[in-house]
């Protein structure tokens, strides 16, 4: 007969108050998710996370994209300027958003934040679509931006403790890189709806945000497929569901419950809370793992300018030093999205095989060094529109699991009591230092029409990337094919 827990209560505590913070419990619920091979449940959980990366990159793609038609709106007429603004706005609000939600995430679970983030998501992207101005325009880009960074913090963690410790690697990459197949759909609907013949000048944008608002509709009934973290509940108080969700995947994988007196797992003692005090975090992430702080503000900032930077002003590239029109740039992000996609494919079991070391430090590297040589060709004016795209192309193969490392690397870092607020919290850094500023600071670089300019704002972006891949040389922590409580010991252990 299977046992209908594998927990054990060892304190003499309150056994009958709920959730009471002094009981010690004993459990496998780690090794059992870890023992897994790869099913059908894991590959909804992909579906129904990656969706919300595929929202994310129509969401940019639009922007980037649009940049032509807001400036050529006869209702809006933005600027240069304003277009860095708007997208600085979008950041902001992601960044915000990624700090309040990622407090809540650890407080009160992964996946009530799901809908949560997901309902302002979608709010907030309708109403884009209704801007009468530069005001409005940009307050709901924030909005926007606030929803999505919700999502990231969520999602994220839900990644490292769902997913066996063999594919985490890869599967965070790939999950991640889902981002770039939103680009793909916001470039053609940037080429159908942008397309003078089709839609009116001041109408294609709007109906291009409508396209974001009407696709995340799908993504309510694709979070149904998701649980919540067993690995959180435990700790929060809750080990009978958390023991109940384990059973259910178990029999999504594998047909049955397993066993537990055939397998020899190792188990952990941990005292239940009801949450972690701000102090605690604190104490944890620039105390206890000091260092491993460091290596993720590194990774976050380098990777959200150099990001942030060149695809918000993308469009502004295009048609600004190479005369693309506006309706036409959709053509050029196709084959940048399919280099951005392909990198995390292809690469990305590499992370859980060679290691995360070796992979973080060449993809950083390769990013930086490309992305250097590229924006000297474009200095001197060697480069077409077309083999400008082919070296983003080329450039943003490596660049893109590079950035998807940055998650990974401080989603399984850190305990599992902070791992969300940690997320969020130097992604909300690394945003507000790269990313932030980063469209702002190129749109008046692409204003001045200096090629030159340009070429300077590329190698802040070079630069960055290469010390972060010194850093990541120097101090990455070697995760790969580890179970997340070895990693990072979960601030409830009990010895």
């Amino acid at each position: 007969m299977v046992p209908p827990s594998d927990a054990t209560i060892v304190s003499a505590a309150d056994v009958t108050a709920p959730a009471a913070e002094d009981r010690v419990i004993e459990t496998s619920i780690p090794a059992r998710l870890d023992s897994l091979r790869w099913s059908g449940f894991h590959t909804r959980v992909v579906l129904a996370l990656g969706i919300t990366w595929i929202l994310d990159g129509l969401e940019v793609t639009l922007a980037g994209a649009l940049s032509g038609a807001l400036k050529e709106s006869p209702r809006l007429h933005f600027t240069n300027f304003d277009v860095g603004f708007s997208n600085s706005a979008y950041l902001a609000g992601a960044v915000l958003g990624a700090l309040g939600f990622g407090w809540l995430t650890d407080r009160i679970g992964r996946k009530k934040l799901f809908f949560i983030t997901l309902a302002l998501y979608l709010t907030a992207t309708a109403a884009t679509a209704l801007s009468w101005n530069l005001a409005s325009y940009a307050l709901f880009r924030f909005l926007t931006g606030a929803g999505i960074g919700g999502e990231y913090t969520a999602i994220n963690s839900t990644i490292q403790e769902l997913v066996p410790a063999r594919y985490r690697g890869w599967t965070d990459l790939l999950i991640n890189g889902s981002f770039w197949i939103g680009a793909a759909m916001g470039a053609v609907s940037a080429i159908v709806l942008l397309d003078p013949a089709v839609v009116g000048p001041d109408l294609g944008w709007r109906l291009a945000y409508l396209t974001g608002a009407c696709l995340g509709l799908v993504v309510f009934v694709m979070r149904m497929w998701i649980p919540e973290s067993p690995r959180w509940l435990m700790i929060h108080g809750q080990p009978d569901r958390a023991h109940a969700i384990v059973d259910e995947i178990e029999r999504s994988a594998i047909g049955k419950v397993q066993d537990q007196s055939q397998h020899a797992w190792p188990k952990i003692r941990l005292q239940m809370r009801h949450h972690t005090p701000l102090r605690e975090v604190a104490r944890t992430l620039f105390s206890v793992y000091r260092q491993r702080s460091m290596v993720g503000l590194a990774l976050m900032t380098a990777q959200a300018f150099f990001y942030n930077a060149i695809f918000f002003t993308f469009a502004l590239v295009l048609t600004d030093f190479f005369g693309i029109a506006s309706n036409q740039v959709g053509w050029y992000i196709l084959p940048f999205a399919a280099g951005n996609f392909l990198g995390p494919l292809l690469l990305g079991r590499l992370f859980d095989t060679l290691g995360r070391r070796a992979m973080i430090t060449f993809t950083y590297a390769t990013s930086g060094i490309l992305l250097a040589l590229s924006g000297y060709l474009f200095s001197i004016g060697i480069l077409s529109a077309q083999t400008q795209t082919i070296a983003w192309m080329v450039i943003f193969f490596f660049a893109s699991p590079a950035a998807s490392a940055a998650y990974l690397t401080v989603s399984e870092t850190f305990p599992l009591e902070v791992r969300a607020l940690a997320i969020a919290l130097f992604y909300a850094v690394g945003t507000g230092i790269g990313g932030v500023v980063g469209p702002a600071l190129f749109g008046a670089l692409i204003d001045t029409g200096s090629r030159n300019s340009v070429f300077a704002g590329y190698l802040l972006g070079s630069g960055l990337m290469i010390g972060a891949a010194v850093i990541a040389w120097c101090y990455c922590i070697a995760a790969e094919r580890q179970p997340l409580e070895s990693v990072a010991r979960p601030l409830a252990f009990v010895e």
